[in-house]
């Protein structure tokens, strides 16, 4: 699993893929560039996307359509959508943008710095998020060492109070495993 955070384009222009990815260069992140609504569901099958930047109006499925398909997924739900479109100011496309999920809705033409540093906020929150992700994971993995570790000393606390031998011998190794189990 790379560390690089991804950004997924979507336009149906090569020309405004190419855009993108130059105002993107120098970010750390990825860009992957597709030229339709279907490639870019297919793309969200198989990848992790920090932001995904989509394209409103294109033939066959339209941005909206696709964002709405995003959204319907358990997997890429949480996905940042940052719509942008060539129509003009049109304040109902906008909203029906924020209501298939967009969390913005740009209109070409955009100032580029702005765009570089919307993506790079979604950057630096997929970057904590997976942080906090190891972080938790890492903690789980403690207490489940803890458990194990407090489960050994109560049997072996158990068998050193019986005045049987062979118990006393099972405890010492039952503690000794515990000890260098958890120091593993």
């Amino acid at each position: 699993m790379s560390d690089l955070a991804k950004a997924l384009l979507v336009d149906d222009r090569r020309e405004n893929l190419l855009a993108l990815e130059a105002i993107l260069q120098g970010l750390p992140v990825q860009s992957v560039a597709v030229e339709s609504g279907e490639a870019a569901l297919k793309q969200l099958l198989v990848d992790d996307f920090a932001v995904i930047l989509l394209d409103a109006q294109m033939p066959d499925m339209d941005g909206f359509e696709t964002a709405s398909h995003i959204k319907r997924r358990e997997r890429t739900r949480h996905v940042p959508i940052i719509f942008l479109t060539a129509a003009d100011r049109d304040a109902q496309l906008a909203l029906r943008g924020y209501a298939v999920g967009a969390v913005d809705y740009l209109t070409k033409p955009f100032d580029p710095w702005v765009l570089r540093a919307k993506v790079s906020v979604f950057v630096e929150l997929w970057s904590k998020t997976r942080q906090l992700a190891a972080q938790s994971q890492a903690v789980r993995e403690r207490e489940a060492q803890w458990r194990a570790l407090t489960d050994a000393v109560d049997e072996a606390t158990t068998l050193l109070r019986s005045d049987d031998s062979d118990a006393r011998d099972r405890a010492v190794e039952l503690l000794e495993q515990a000890r260098w189990g958890s120091t593993a």
